[in-house]
């Protein structure tokens, strides 16, 4: 059955300014046709939709995700629950995401388990991803496995752990060999100021992963490992809370983009948090942290304004956000400099091209109907994504 919503604003992150007045028919889960509504061609029997006064958005991209976790303050020691548990997590956040207009997520980090489901010992991630392939209820997933990183830079054994360069190069292949789409590096160490691998160690990795067809993101928000990510090559940073003038030129020359995640500092920056890592609550605490949202957010307004391919992901389950708040990284993101019409670029068709998924953020004639409707103008008012009216995935 085909459906008509009548009437509406459209907003598709590629203009400052809605196109308003407009009437999308929907059938077969495909956008048959865009039209003012004032000239619309005959929908047939197709059910109506009086959409006025709300606005038409693309399914948004949650580019920095786990799904297998819940967030909160605890996040890191909630990976330790048993697999099922992570299991029901993960069909928790699925629902979140996609009554929040999150259509598409990015998981770039899973504990590595026996799954409760299929057997099979690798992420969890990636049996979830094939579980969910093809409902709509559900986010598409583009997953990378478990996180790969020296022995001790992430705490609580989480992470898939490698002792030497060998051994990383091995394990980082066999995140491809398990099914991964994409993998994830962890550059951050116990000391901020050197990262746990070097750059050459680092652009060996790439050159073996590129080699399979696949993709290196790498999770750096300290300066340091920042750095080794530029000079390696990799294709995307994650946070990069720290960058510099240099930093950002070699990534915008190399087309290494980055995935913001401001709200997560912005989170314990407005509360104050008591995190397992580090403590916040603190006066010195909360300084600490005021003073990494700050630099965060200059980070981003220097990598948007250097040219770099900027996308926007909550990192829920990997901090305190969850996963239904994918507005307030875009918020965060116009705190840092953006227009809200360029913020919402970055979670809907921008984090697609860091997808490689043309499909991804995207509304238009011939294209899959993945679109949520929202009250208000979010090109002027990003506050509009919490008023979430209903949602149409695959044209459902």
């Amino acid at each position: 059955m085909s459906t008509l919503y009548r009437d509406a604003a459209i907003a598709d992150g590629r203009s400052p300014t809605l196109r308003l007045g407009m009437s999308v028919l929907v059938n077969g889960g495909v956008i048959q046709w865009i039209r003012p509504a004032d000239s619309e061609e005959d929908p047939g029997d197709a059910e109506v939709i009086d959409a006025g006064g709300a606005t038409i958005v693309p399914g948004m991209v949650d580019c920095h995700s786990h799904l297998t976790l819940p967030g909160g303050a605890h996040w890191i020691e909630r990976g330790n629950d048993p697999p099922e548990q992570l299991l029901r997590y993960a069909e928790h956040n699925a629902k979140l995401q996609t009554n929040a207009g999150v259509r598409w997520a990015r998981d770039v980090g899973a504990p590595v388990r026996d799954d409760p489901v299929d057997g099979r010992k690798r992420a969890l991630s990636l049996g979830l991803r094939d579980r969910w392939h093809g409902h709509a209820d559900y986010p598409y997933v583009r997953a990378a496995g478990g996180w790969v990183t020296r022995i001790g830079s992430i705490p609580f054994g989480l992470a898939v752990e490698a002792e030497n360069a060998d051994e990383l190069l091995r394990l980082t292949l066999q995140q491809l060999d398990d099914g991964a789409d994409f993998v994830k590096l962890y550059l951050d160490g116990p000391d901020a100021n050197a990262a746990p691998w070097s750059a050459n160690e680092v652009r060996r990795v790439v050159a073996a992963v590129h080699e399979r067809g696949a993709k290196v993101t790498a999770h750096a928000g300290r300066l340091s490992g920042s750095r080794i990510c530029a000079e390696a090559g990799v294709d995307c940073i994650e946070h990069g809370f720290e960058l510099d003038e240099d930093c950002v030129r070699l990534m915008a020359e190399r087309g290494i983009a980055l995935v913001s995640t401001l709200s997560v500092l912005k989170s314990w920056a407005t509360f104050g948090q008591t995190t397992t890592i580090e403590r916040f609550a603190s006066p010195e605490g909360r300084k600490r942290v005021a003073e990494r949202w700050e630099a965060a957010r200059s980070s981003v307004k220097l990598a948007h304004e250097a040219g770099v391919l900027l996308g926007g992901g909550t990192d829920f389950g990997g901090g305190s956000g969850r996963a239904n708040q994918l507005a307030w990284e875009v918020e965060a993101l116009t705190e840092a400099g953006l227009q809200p019409w360029e913020a919402l670029a970055a979670v809907t068709w921008k984090a697609g091209e860091i997808l490689d998924e043309p499909e991804a953020g995207q509304i238009r004639e011939g294209g899959r109907a993945d679109f949520f409707l929202v009250h208000g103008d979010p090109l002027s008012d990003p506050s509009a994504l919490w008023r979430v009216w209903r949602v149409a995935w695959a044209g459902r």
